[in-house]
């Protein structure tokens, strides 16, 4: 019986540290040394919390296409912000500004969106420790 409870509460001790295993620190997962500028079509968005996210096809200057990933702030941070649901279509041609994951994947925390009607949104989590959007000229390095 003892082994029952035991094993019971361990399973529910993880499944309570589940969402908090998700939700990280910008250090945690992205180079703030290593900025990145994306311009491509959108493919794929999900609103999710904590954190959003929104796939982009980059094509490179000998035509290779790689779906690049970017994380965002969760969707209700973003709506405050100005974006919404609609404003983000499979296909726009959108422009990214943010920074590279640590491990070198096809993965960017995506501080800036540029829409295709020239609005741009701060996509970032406010407090995750990341470089801020105020001041200074966003990242130009290209991937």
């Amino acid at each position: 019986m003892k082994a029952k409870v035991f094993a019971a509460t361990f399973v529910g001790a993880l499944l309570a540290a589940a969402p908090a295993y998700a939700h990280h620190s910008f250090a945690a997962e992205f180079d703030g040394t290593k900025p990145v500028r994306l311009v491509g079509k959108l493919t794929r968005v999900e609103w999710t919390n904590p954190h959003s996210y929104f796939y982009v096809d980059i094509v490179d200057d000998k035509g290779k296409v790689t779906n690049w990933g970017c994380e965002g702030a969760g969707p209700g941070a973003l709506s405050r912000r100005g974006l919404g649901k609609g404003d983000l279509k499979i296909g726009d041609t959108i422009v990214v500004d943010g920074y590279r994951a640590k491990d070198g994947s096809h993965l960017i925390d995506g501080r800036r969106v540029t829409l295709p009607d020239g609005r741009t949104i701060y996509g970032g989590t406010p407090g995750d420790g990341g470089p801020s959007d105020t001041g200074g000229a966003p990242p130009q390095k290209k991937s």
